[in-house]
C-alpha cells in the first residue's frame, strides 16, 4: 500500500511517476512551486486597511497592556513592518472590530503606520469572543482574571457549560472551574492579580477566607513579605483554625443545651449534698464551682472525693 503524503492529493498530481536519476531535484522544485501557490492564496485574503478605521472590539479579553512591551513592539513594526496580519470583523458603519491583534494594531499606531493589513472574517459575535479568547491563551497574554471573565463571559452571554468552554479553548474542564473560582475574590485582590503583585497560585489560596477586608489584608502580607504559595496556604490554614476556634467561643449557648447542663448540676448537687453550679465560657470551656458553708462540710466533700478516686 502507498504511503500517504503530508501535502493531500494535490502534489501527487504535480509530480511525475518516474524513475528518473533527477527526481529528487525535480521533487524539490514541484513542492517550492505548491508552496508559492499556497501562500498566493493566503495574500489573497489580505487586505490593507486604513489602521484610522479599525476600532478595538469590545468582546476583547485582554484589558491590559503593558506600555513598555507595546514599545518594544512599536520599534520592530518601524524596522520589519508588520509581519503578520490582524484578524477584523466588518461592521455596518464602514469600520472595522478587531477580532485578534489588537497589541498588534495598539504598537502599529504607535509606530506611526497609517495602513495596516488585515483579514476581513465574518464571523458572529461569540465566534469573535472565542477566537479572540483562544488567541490571547495561546500567547499566554491575559493575566488569570481577564482569562476567568472571558469563560465567565462565554458561560453567561452564550449559555455554554464549562465542558463546552473547556473544549473549545483545549483545557480540561477543572482548569476551567478553577480559573472561574477567581472571580469570587475581594475587587482588590483580583486587582493584586491582574497586576502581578500575587500570583494565582496565592489568588487560590486565599478562597478560603471569606472575610473580604481580612481577604485582602493576608493578599497585602503576601506581596509585602513575598511568601511562596506554599507559606500562603499554610497561613491561610492555620488562619481558619484560630478563626474557627474564635467562632466556636462566641457562638450562644442554646435553649435546649442550657436544660441539659442544668441537669448535670442537679444530679451533682444531689450527689454531694450542696450547691454546685456550671459556669460555661463557651461549648468546650467552663468551670465548675462547688459550695460548701462550715469547714466540717469541705473535709466531707473531700472525703467523698477522695473515696471516688
Amino acid at each position: 500500500m502507498p504511503s500517504k503524503r503530508g501535502l493531500g492529493k494535490g502534489i501527487d498530481a504535480l509530480i511525475p511517476n518516474t524513475e528518473h536519476a533527477n527526481r529528487k531535484k525535480e521533487n524539490k522544485e514541484v513542492v517550492k512551486e505548491v508552496v508559492k501557490e499556497v501562500v498566493k492564496e493566503v495574500v489573497k485574503e489580505v487586505d490593507t486597511i486604513d489602521i484610522n478605521k479599525i476600532e478595538p472590539n469590545g468582546h476583547q479579553p485582554r484589558k491590559n497592556f503593558d506600555e513598555d512591551s507595546l514599545n518594544d513592539l512599536a520599534d520592530s513594526i518601524k524596522q520589519h513592518g508588520m509581519i503578520e496580519p490582524l484578524i477584523v470583523k466588518e461592521n455596518k458603519n464602514g469600520f472595522y472590530s478587531i477580532i485578534a491583534g489588537e497589541r498588534r494594531w495598539r504598537a502599529a499606531r504607535i509606530a506611526g503606520m497609517k495602513e495596516i493589513p488585515v483579514i476581513v472574517k465574518d464571523y458572529n459575535s461569540q465566534q469573535v469572543m472565542e477566537v479572540a479568547l483562544i488567541e490571547n491563551i495561546q500567547r499566554e497574554d491575559l493575566n488569570p482574571i481577564e482569562e476567568a471573565e472571558a469563560y465567565q463571559k462565554l458561560i453567561e452571554e452564550y449559555h455554554l457549560k464549562q465542558d463546552e468552554v473547556a473544549d473549545k479553548v483545549s483545557k480540561s474542564r477543572v482548569a476551567i472551574t478553577n480559573s472561574l473560582r477567581l472571580l469570587k475574590l475581594d475587587e482588590r485582590v483580583r486587582r493584586m492579580v491582574m497586576e502581578e503583585k500575587i500570583k494565582s497560585g496565592h489568588a487560590r489560596a486565599l478562597l478560603a477566607i471569606e472575610d473580604n477586608d481580612l481577604q485582602y489584608e493576608v493578599a497585602m502580607k503576601i506581596f509585602d513579605e513575598k511568601l511562596s504559595v506554599r507559606e500562603t496556604e499554610k497561613f491561610v490554614k492555620n488562619l481558619n483554625k484560630k478563626d474557627n476556634k474564635k467562632q466556636a467561643e462566641k457562638e450562644p449557648i442554646s435553649p435546649q443545651e442550657e436544660m441539659i447542663y442544668k441537669q448535670y448540676e442537679e444530679k451533682m448537687k444531689t450527689l454531694m449534698g450542696t450547691k454546685v453550679s456550671i459556669n460555661r465560657k463557651n461549648r468546650d470551656k467552663g468551670k465548675i464551682e462547688i459550695e460548701y458553708y462550715s469547714q466540717d462540710e469541705l473535709e466531707r466533700i473531700m472525703e467523698m472525693m477522695n473515696r471516688i478516686q
